[in-house]
């Protein structure tokens, strides 16, 4: 998939390219067992910007860069050579896939078992309500709350320089952009 991308702040366009699978032919109980998408609820979201205004707290949003990209595939997935990568004499051979790509109907609930397992070793709680909410709360009284919905972010907390923590700690096993306080 081929994408031309002008940011905000830039007058200079980017040319963007991923590889994306035709997942629409893969069979359940073949190719995957479950399909889940890690989507905060709308409720979930509106008491916490709602906790947010009346408590004053600071509120970041993060975008993980190829969230669906950093999760080894469990099943055997094969597909087409992509249109142009195939070398002569070899053209009818296929690609075993070893990690998640996007398009695959397993993906996203990949990506979420790797975010969850990195939120539980972070000491994080997942909400009893919403699997998407994740809250860490510290000796001194003050906590910090986590909203995913697939690849996006918000933290709000009480403490800029926990959040700014939670940031570091997540770009060391993701690719993250800093998106700043949400406007």
């Amino acid at each position: 998939m081929f994408k031309l991308k002008s940011e905000e702040n830039n007058s200079q366009p980017r040319y963007k390219a991923w590889l994306v699978v035709k997942g629409f032919g893969q069979k359940k109980g073949i190719d995957f067992e479950e399909i889940f998408s890690p989507m905060v609820k709308m409720s979930s979201i509106i008491v916490v910007l709602g906790l947010a205004v009346s408590l004053n707290l600071e509120i970041n949003q993060l975008d993980v860069k190829i969230a669906f990209l950093h999760d080894d595939l469990e099943e055997d997935i094969y597909m087409v050579q992509p249109e142009g990568f195939a070398i002569k004499g070899k053209e009818n051979f296929v690609c075993r896939l070893r990690k998640s790509l996007y398009g695959l109907k397993q993906t996203p609930k990949q990506w979420y078992r790797n975010f969850d397992s990195f939120m539980m070793d972070h000491v994080y709680d997942k909400t009893y309500s919403d699997h998407c909410v994740f809250v860490k709360k510290f000796p001194n009284g003050k906590y910090i709350i986590l909203l995913l919905y697939v690849d996006d972010m918000l933290i709000v907390g009480h403490d800029k320089n926990d959040i700014q923590s939670l940031k570091r700690e997540l770009s060391k096993s993701f690719a993250m952009k800093d998106l700043g306080p949400t406007k």
